[in-house]
Order: structure tokens, then sequence, then C-alpha cells
């Protein structure tokens, strides 16, 4: 399973490459906005800096809501870095747009899933990766790893080439059960990724064998 983190902080995503696990960074509006990023030139500069880091998939999100704007952004963001996966959203232009990028050979990443359709749709369409986002269905009191279970099935059905990415990934058991369900891909803040590093047999452990290590040497 890949594991991208899902920040526009670079300090965050420096130190989730540097433990050697990073596979790319999802991004939206919303993360770049909790960074003071604003204005296109500085977003796009933002992304340039985040390709020099890590050499993965990148997914930038588009504004526009209409099949010329999507298409109109989306071109320009695939032409920063062949890295760069153009983030669409699951609504009607927004599949349209996931068809002409398919067709142009740009990556594309399907945001805002919610149901099995939708993602049926998103594969149908070519879309690179399709982001189910399980944390805000478990909010709203639906099961959003059982969704992650549906997609994984139906994609297998018909041998789709869409990678189910599952993004709103929440805690460290959300992550090891999306691997369980068979997700290409997580997407989550770095505390997350070293969550895993976590457990107090490890940390009780480690330090009886330096305490026995620190006797010997006396």
């Amino acid at each position: 399973m890949k594991f991208f983190i899902d920040t526009a902080n670079l300090q965050e995503i420096q130190e989730a490459h540097d433990l050697g696990v990073l596979d790319g960074v999802t991004t939206n509006p919303s993360l770049m906005a909790k960074e003071g990023i604003f204005g296109h030139d500085n977003v796009m500069a933002h992304y340039k800096q985040i390709c020099e880091i890590v050499d993965g998939d990148i997914s930038a999100e588009v504004i526009a809501t209409d099949f010329d704007g999507i298409v109109r952004e989306g071109e320009l963001l695939a032409e920063l870095h062949p890295n760069i996966v153009v983030k669409v959203p699951m609504i009607r232009d927004g599949v349209k747009a996931i068809r002409y990028f398919s067709e142009k050979g740009i990556k594309t990443n399907c945001t805002l899933v919610f149901s099995a359709g939708q993602a049926l749709l998103a594969a149908k369409a070519g879309a690179t990766y399709v982001s189910p986002f399980i944390g805000r269905l478990d909010d709203v009191s639906t099961d959003g790893l059982q969704l992650i279970e549906q997609i994984v099935h139906i994609y297998g059905n018909y041998g789709y080439q869409t990678q189910v990415l599952a993004a709103s990934v929440r805690h460290v058991m959300h992550l090891v059960q999306c691997a369980e369900l068979g997700a290409d891909v997580v997407t989550c803040p770095l505390k997350v990724i070293t969550g895993l590093l976590k457990h107090p047999l490890t940390d009780s452990g480690l330090e009886q064998f330096l305490a026995d290590h620190a006797k010997g040497n006396k």
C-alpha cells in the first residue's frame, strides 16, 4: 500500500519523506489556506516546491466546477511537473473532465467520493485515483471502511485500473484497516504515519535492553 501525506506543510512533507516511506502527497484548497498560501502564482510555486521534495504523485486540486474551467485549470497544473495529478471533484462536469484528461494522458484523482456508485463512475471515466472520504462518513454515522471494501470489490470484479485512495483517514486503526481491505493508497496527516511507530511494548522492551546493556558495561 502506498503512503501519501495529506498536507501542504513543507516541513511535514520533508519529515515524512525523510522517514523513507512516503510515496506521494495530496492537497486541497483548505490545506493551502491553512498554510497561508493564497493567489494563483503562490499556489503554483508551492506545488513546485512540493515536487522538489517528493518523487511521487502530487494531487493538486482545481477550484473550477464547470467543464471548461476544470480543463483549463487542470492543464495548467499538469504542466507544472510530470508528477502532478489533477484532483477533480465528483460532480457531473468533473466526471466529463476526468474522461477528457484520461484521453490526454493526464493523471487524475476523483475527490469527495462518498458512495460506491460515485466510485464506479470515476473508474468508468478513467480516473487514476478515486478518493473515498472515510472519516467524514464516520462523522455522519456511516461506515467509511465498508465503502472501501465495496469499492475494492467492485474494481476487482471488472479489472478497473483506478487506484483506491483512502482519504479522510483520522487515526492509525483507519490506516491498518484500509490495508486489510486492500486499499491501494492511504492519505493521512503526518501524525497517523508516525503513529504506526508507537507501541508500549516496544518502548518498554527498548528501555529494558538499554538498561541491561548499561549494567553489563559497568
